[in-house]
């Protein structure tokens, strides 16, 4: 089943007496619904969700100079890191000691975006209460986002070295005999970007279904959408979905700076991300990870959960030209307009859309002029957020991410304001919430799509108790 044929409420589970067949039929499936109810994120903003809506609340970038990346080869000395992760197991959040163990002896085949978004997701286990030894760990499932993930160049460095010719060339035909053998083992199990659901699954037993994403920006709302709709139709109870990525590595930061406006030049770093602002100049370059749990929303009450949201519609699609440039205004709008047809809401019920404002020149103005075609015909314009504004483009994570701040902002009851946003751009047709306190309403859309067209949306309405 694809993301055009689920609805909102098509499922229901209604357990024959004594089955324990964990896919159920059809016929089990009526008015399924599914709720949030825990969150995981490692951001510049901090590690939890405390530390990231006082950033919010207060103004304050997670933009710095760089440390990652050698800042002088590359065009721009600063980017927006998750300073506060050192890859260390008080990291990962509260663990059991056994799980601890197992979890500092596999980090040695762990990337920093994999430990990342692993700690993301045991966080967001801790927060959601589960007492997963109670549980059908056979109901139980993960799908995680990833970019694609790219080797160190220091992992090659022995072996190309031994392969040197006296005059200082690499000569190939060595690399078998005196190169490979000083290549560690298990150097390929660090990049795997299907590893952050395995681990995540591995670590904590569960066995229900286990999906990887590498599609960029796009990822983290897939993620939340394919898990959304395992629990609709039956086959999960509980999902962790998720995502990790990062701009900010020495051979992927080449490859962005190379093909993507990025903003560079001297003055204050935190000032440089400006999504939508008339004097945007480029995104600015970061990392990060986050987790949500999703839970069919009976059981989720049934155990007294703390409810963040519910999820109520998603969708998703790609436009592009001959040359793979994404066409964003027709395909923002087409996914938007699709993610509320199958959430069931109208464009006046939406309180806030959390855009993707990348802070580039095209991108920014097609997705406004989208936004804006989108919620014409309300009385007044639709709210609208950016968080990048904060800590730039997390690859991979930002969708997540940037979903995690509008969940909080319905907690709090105040949208945050979108930070350098300061000379509206004809452009931009919207209404870009900087200062003012706007409320963020009771249904949030959160869209992100990749440089060659790709979108995906997310619908969010604020849990009601009946």
């Amino acid at each position: 089943m694809g993301l055009s044929t689920l609805s909102r409420r098509s499922a229901e589970v209604v357990r024959s007496p004594g089955t324990q067949d964990p896919f159920p039929s059809i016929a089990f499936f009526m008015n399924r619904r599914v709720v949030i109810t825990g969150i995981g994120v490692i951001c510049p903003l901090g590690m939890t969700p405390q530390e990231v809506w006082q950033h919010l609340s207060e103004g304050k970038s997670g933009v710095r100079e760089l440390t990652l990346v050698p800042a002088d080869a590359f065009p721009m000395s600063f980017g927006a890191e998750a300073r506060g992760f050192t890859g260390a197991i008080e990291d990962f959040g509260p663990l059991d000691k056994s799980l601890a163990r197992t979890i500092r002896k596999n980090l040695k085949v762990m990337c920093r975006e994999m430990q990342l978004g692993i700690a993301a997701a045991q966080r967001a286990l801790a927060d959601s209460g589960l007492a997963l030894d109670q549980l059908d760990r056979d109901r139980i499932g993960c799908v995680y986002g990833t970019d694609y993930m790219l080797t160190m160049p220091q992992e090659f460095t022995a072996g190309i070295r031994n392969c040197l010719t006296p005059a200082g060339q690499f000569d190939f035909s060595l690399w078998a005999e005196r190169g490979l053998p000083a290549v560690e083992p298990l150097w390929l199990l660090k990049y795997l970007p299907n590893l952050p659901a395995s681990h995540i699954s591995i670590f904590n037993d569960l066995r229900g279904p286990n999906n990887s994403l590498t599609m960029r920006e796009p990822a983290s709302n897939l993620a939340v959408a394919e898990a959304f709709q395992t629990i609709v139709r039956g086959h999960a109870d509980i999902m962790l979905a998720g995502a990790t990525g990062t701009k900010l590595h020495p051979a992927r930061t080449i490859h962005v700076v190379t093909q993507e406006e990025i903003a560079t030049g001297d003055g204050d770093p935190t000032r440089f991300s400006r999504p939508f602002d008339a004097d945007r100049r480029g995104a600015v370059l970061g990392e990060g990870a986050a987790t949500l749990v999703l839970e069919e929303r009976q059981q989720a009450l049934a155990r007294g959960a703390t409810i963040w949201g519910e999820v109520i519609g998603c969708a998703s699609g790609a436009v592009s030209d001959g040359r793979a440039n994404g066409r964003y205004r027709t395909a923002v709008e087409e996914v938007l307009r699709r993610a509320l047809a199958r959430a069931g809401v109208g464009p006046s019920q939406v309180g806030h859309v959390h855009a993707h404002g990348l802070s580039t020149r095209r991108s920014d103005a097609e997705e406004a002029q989208a936004i804006a075609t989108v919620f014409a015909d309300r009385s007044q314009p639709v709210p609208v957020v950016a968080a990048k504004s904060y800590f730039g483009n997390l690859g991979a994570a930002s969708g997540l991410v940037e979903l995690i701040c509008s969940l909080l902002a319905m907690q709090q009851g105040r949208l945050f304001g979108t930070l350098n946003y300061e000379t509206p751009d004809p452009e931009c047709p919207i209404r870009v919430v900087a200062d003012e306190l706007a409320p963020p309403g009771e249904v949030l859309v959160n869209v992100n799509f990749s440089p060659q067209g790709q979108v995906s949306a997310v619908v969010i309405q604020r849990h009601a108790a009946a």
